[in-house]
């Protein structure tokens, strides 16, 4: 099962995970990405579904979005400009970008995830991109200089799946692109860490430190179909909402050299066994994640969060509920029947678009 970004709506793939397993059909291994990872990981770190939904409603959860912070950079009109320069530039990542310095807000420094209570009941996958340039480089023009190298955060096993295998984004379809032409991957990071890597989304987190080097996280790759296919005999995949083409399209385009939408059609078309449409779900969860506040007056770009923990606690089990009952209506097609699309709405604000 791919679990490809979520933002902090990542409360949906508990409660898909929920309803494939009380079907009968839970995956082995998910291959998740960005918001997807911290679902995926709590998934991994309690093995019954109810312990997971109880973890989504926890005060540990509560107080880390609580803990989240606007950073210095978080000015509101400097940010208008840059998103303004990125959707004026066509080209595909020009030059190196400041993934250091140039983000918005602070992630806390322990995630919420609960400490592991038995044995695992899935294996788990976690995409990030390595970092091939260092703070000397920011700013330099990049030609045809690969920046990221795509990494897979995986057990022994998937690893030898994976060996050989080219990275997704090297066919000449996808144009001249700021990632390398080889697939790595770590067997020696454990789920918690590779999670908190895969979080590391441009322009609202600064890149991961870990180990060493510097990673992107997995936003480099929401979609890694091709992975899913080598990794799995079938394949569970979202149908997803477009990406709005005012701050997300350019944000891929300026920093990954990537068209956004283009990949989205071709993971949305590509075959899966399995669909859950996800499409409308910043309709229908507008309200229940973290909102970005704009003060005018104050210069300022804050995260609201929900003003209680009784709110908090509705909003995460509105997630879990929305996974769940868009898994059941999965279990109830045909098999690799296409889903209907919904009404997705194509104009979200960033935070929820970019899919951290």
């Amino acid at each position: 099962m791919v679990m490809g970004g979520g933002g902090f709506r990542f409360g949906i793939y508990i409660g898909m995970y929920a309803a494939l397993k009380e079907a009968g059909q839970a995956p082995d291994v998910l291959l998740a990405s960005c918001g997807g990872a911290i679902a995926a990981t709590i998934i991994h770190n309690l093995p019954e579904p109810d312990a997971q939904r109880a973890w989504l409603t926890s005060e540990d959860m509560y107080s880390f979005w609580c803990s989240l912070r606007a950073t210095e950079h978080a000015a509101l009109y400097g940010t208008l400009l840059r998103a303004a320069k990125r959707k004026l530039s066509s080209a595909p990542a020009p030059v190196v970008p400041d993934l250091f310095n140039d983000y918005l807000f602070e992630i806390p420094p322990q995630l919420p995830f609960p400490p592991a209570s038995g044995t695992p009941a899935v294996e788990v996958a976690i995409i990030g991109g390595k970092l091939l340039f260092g703070p000397q480089d920011v700013g330099q023009r990049r030609g045809q200089r690969k920046l990221y190298a795509e990494t897979v955060f995986c057990s022994e096993r998937a690893a030898a799946a994976l060996r050989d295998m080219e990275p997704p984004l090297s066919a000449p379809r996808w144009g001249n692109h700021a990632i390398a032409n080889q697939l790595l991957t770590d067997t020696g990071t454990n789920v918690n860490d590779a999670a908190r890597i895969s979080i590391a989304d441009m322009v609202y987190f600064r890149s991961a430190q870990y180990r060493g080097d510097e990673y992107i996280g997995g936003v480099l790759d929401l979609f890694p179909v091709e992975i899913a296919r080598r990794l799995g005999d079938e394949v569970i995949m979202e149908f997803k909402e477009a990406f709005d083409q005012v701050f997300s399209i350019p944000a891929w385009r300026a920093v990954l050299g990537v068209d956004g939408n283009a990949r989205l059609r071709y993971a949305n078309s590509h075959l899966a066994d399995m669909r859950i449409d996800s499409s409308d779900v910043s309709v229908v969860l507008e309200k229940q994640q973290l909102q970005q506040k704009l003060h005018w007056l104050r210069n300022r770009i804050e995260l609201q969060m929900p003003p209680s923990y009784d709110i908090f606690v509705q909003h995460m089990r509105d997630q879990w509920q929305y996974g769940y009952e868009r898994a059941r209506e999965a279990l109830a097609r045909p098999p690799r029947q296409q889903p209907p699309i919904r009404c997705a709405n194509r104009h979200s604000k960033p935070l929820s678009s970019i899919e951290p």
